[in-house]
């Protein structure tokens, strides 16, 4: 039975990266079925991600202990996923449920490669769509005097359910530069494309006051700088004059979910790679 495998790597550029790389792969008994990569001319750094298959017997973690004579003699990170693998996700919600219950649907259908085993949140609103889909539901609040033990408690669950990817779906909340550090590169958020302009309450009505043409919505990693954090996603669309703040409400979730779930998708199929404080995307 074929393996199905996903090896994504970032290193300093250099010649003979791809021949090694492969290498290794022929030599493990590896068809490569898509390969992308890309070399940051400016920063001298090199990316990959290459999709194979194996007709032998064998595992990721063989396969990933195997490489890594060779990412060390390439200064290489480097990640090495079994194909099929869901990235076991924790989803954090407040109120507005528009891109949780997005991300759900999507994964019921097949159309995200996640697992779901639990939803925390700062308020009781998602419990009921939670139990819909048959998701384990906790209520955190979180007050000034209860914020380090709310934080401490999702680090906690997601160490005991060994959570890949944890997803801000409109929590609205700002983490500490501890837990932001603890999550790097494995916490993705999504806000409004207003920021800076329209801050505070809700925007789509500052928006709508001054008459914007365009509305979108941004997916970035969580980091300690608030909304600033590497860009994996973002979209527009356009609007006039004859939409009422609610209909631009409308739009604007809308656009939020489609973005965030493509960053989803990107993410836990390894196409989304690291690069400072940007991202390189293999779509």
């Amino acid at each position: 039975m074929l393996g199905d495998y996903v090896l994504t790597l970032a290193c300093p550029d250099r010649p003979g990266i791809v021949h090694a790389v492969t290498s290794f792969l022929m030599e493990h008994g590896g068809n490569i079925r898509e390969s992308q990569q890309f070399g940051d001319l400016e920063h001298g750094r090199f990316f990959m991600r290459i999709s194979f298959e194996t007709a032998d017997a064998t595992d990721a973690d063989t396969l990933r202990a195997a490489f890594a004579a060779t990412a060390e003699r390439f200064a290489m990170t480097y990640q090495l996923w079994s194909a099929r693998t869901p990235y076991r996700t924790l989803i954090l919600v407040s109120k507005q449920l528009h891109c949780l219950n997005d991300l759900l649907f999507r994964t019921t259908t097949g159309d995200l490669q996640i697992e779901v085993p639990l939803i925390i949140s700062n308020h009781r609103d998602a419990e009921p769509l939670a139990k819909t889909y048959g998701i384990d539901f906790e209520h955190v609040p979180v007050t000034p005097d209860t914020k380090a033990q709310a934080e401490a408690h999702l680090l906690k669950r997601v160490d005991e359910l060994g959570i890949h990817l944890v997803v801000l779906a409109r929590y609205m909340q700002i983490l500490s530069d501890d837990l932001c550090r603890n999550l790097s590169g494995k916490a993705i958020n999504i806000h409004h494309s207003f920021l800076p302009s329209f801050k505070g309450a809700k925007p789509y009505h500052q928006a709508h006051e001054r008459g914007v043409k365009l509305i979108g919505a941004t997916a970035h990693y969580v980091t300690g700088d608030l909304d600033e954090g590497p860009i994996i996603e973002q979209d527009i669309a356009r609007v006039d004059h004859t939409l009422a703040p609610e209909q631009l409400v409308a739009v604007g979730r809308d656009t939020e979910a489609q973005v965030l779930s493509r960053a989803v998708r990107w993410h836990s199929q390894t196409r989304v790679l690291l690069n400072g404080h940007r991202t390189v995307v293999f779509r």
